[in-house]
């Protein structure tokens, strides 16, 4: 407790012995004033030993507390003498060290979570009671392809332009959805909670499936493909062999032609019927790429005029918005070129006639921002878009499937084939219509 009322008990004494003083001289009395003198004297001794047991005892409690309000549990408070106060004393230190424990021990499991959810392949992102991100580790910014958490920061997921973002803000309070994008990436987001100070807290989780998913796929298929193909190409050696030689033997036979005619058509639709799963063979041997160094600008140059033809008849224009420097990255440069002239043919078809074509490269910064057409080597991002029909949103979710079209006699090769070769160089990559109207194929080489 505060000293302030033995000031106050001191003050009135002096009080009282000033009148005491003053009532002995006027009656000039001797004892009366040596009595007061003793009385007073009583009343210091009394006071001296009121501080000691009483006043003293509650001035460290009192200090306590203030450590208490601090939150400092490093301080301990010494025995003031007293029986009685001393245990309070003991009690109070023994409590401050289970506090200390016990916030190191906090401290400890923070940080330990802490570097837990900063290293976990899963993105966690946390919101606070309204929705709004408070924080997320790297590998929420990662799948949100976004560099830098303060750009969402205090942001409803709603609000974000992200397809993945949108994705999840239609999630419900509890419940976990498959999201398959339309780059062929495919994750396992929840929407849960944890208890905090007795509020449900909100947060996400975001686990990539799409490894998994994708490696489970192509087995199946390889499997479907290789089954296939054994059985139609024996059936058609067969089928061929036995038409050669019929229609060998009947070359002597009058009148014959017609007959003949048929055959040769048939062993032809059997040869194109070998061609057409020789295609599907193809996109399951796709060989490993043979990484070099590539300038894409230049490799865009020079395939300018091939890319052109891909689009002759059509009367599309093909332009290339070709960024001044940072666009040497390391790909092959061989199936690159079969992955942009498909993209090309894909754009033209999906166009028609009189339309345009244009091809952008943008370098990245260090931190994956674009730089304009400043130098630098860390990166590239490769844009081709184009004024087509544009791609519906249940179309984007079924995009980069195995074997599905939107053509009437697709049959899927294609966009299999781009996803399989730029997953084979690392690449991510995006196939979306814009508010703006324009179908993007964004492309990134990190």
């Amino acid at each position: 407790m505060k000293l302030r009322y033995l000031f106050y008990i001191l003050a009135f004494l002096q009080l009282v012995l000033l009148i005491l003083l003053f009532y002995s001289a006027a009656q000039s009395q001797d004892t009366l004033f040596y009595i007061g003198e003793g009385v007073v004297l009583l009343v210091l001794v009394f006071l001296i030993y009121f501080y000691y047991k009483v006043l003293k005892p509650l001035d460290a409690i009192g200090n306590g507390m203030d450590l208490l309000n601090e939150q400092d549990f490093s301080s301990r408070l010494k025995p003031v003498g007293q029986q009685e106060s001393d245990r309070i004393v003991q009690v109070f230190n023994k409590m401050m060290d289970q506090l200390k424990e016990e916030k190191l021990r906090v401290q400890e499991q923070n940080r330990f979570l802490d570097l837990l959810i900063s290293a976990s392949p899963m993105g966690v992102i946390m919101l606070d009671f309204d929705g709004h991100i408070t924080m997320m580790n790297a590998a929420a910014l990662r799948f949100l392809e976004v560099n830098d958490e303060a750009q969402l920061h205090r942001k409803l997921m709603s609000e974000l332009d992200i397809p993945l973002a949108q994705k999840i803000a239609r999630i419900p309070m509890g419940d976990s959805e498959t999201v398959r994008l339309n780059d062929s990436m495919i994750y396992r987001c929840s929407h849960l909670s944890f208890m905090d100070r007795g509020f449900a807290h909100p947060f996400i989780l975001i686990e990539s499936l799409t490894a998994e998913v994708m490696k489970a796929e192509k087995k199946a298929y390889e499997k479907v493909i290789r089954m296939i193909a054994h059985e139609v190409n024996n059936t058609v050696a067969g089928v061929t062999s036995a038409l050669d030689t019929m229609s060998d033997a009947m070359s002597t036979i009058p009148e014959s032609d017609d007959l003949r005619e048929m055959m040769t058509t048939s062993s032809e639709r059997c040869m194109s019927m070998s061609r057409f799963i020789t295609r599907f063979a193809d996109v399951v041997k796709i060989p490993e790429p043979q990484l070099q160094e590539v300038d894409v600008n230049a490799l865009l140059l020079e395939n300018h005029t091939f890319m052109e033809s891909v689009c002759a008849g059509r009367n599309i224009a093909v332009k290339l918005n070709l960024c001044e420097g940072g666009s040497r990255v390391n790909i092959d440069p061989i199936l690159f070129e079969q992955v942009l002239v498909n993209i090309v043919k894909n754009a033209a078809e999906s166009i028609g006639s009189d339309g345009e074509i244009t091809i952008t490269t943008l370098p990245l910064s260090k931190g994956g921002y674009p730089v304009g057409g400043r130098k630098h080597e860390q990166g590239l991002i490769l844009e081709i878009a184009d004024n087509g029909k544009g791609i519906s949103p249940e179309t984007e979710k079924k995009l980069f499937t195995p074997f599905f079209s939107t053509k009437p006699n697709g049959q899927g090769i294609g966009l299999m084939f781009i996803r399989e070769v730029l997953m084979k160089h690392g690449c991510t990559f995006s196939l979306r219509t814009y508010p703006d109207g324009l179908t993007r194929f964004k492309i990134r080489f990190s």
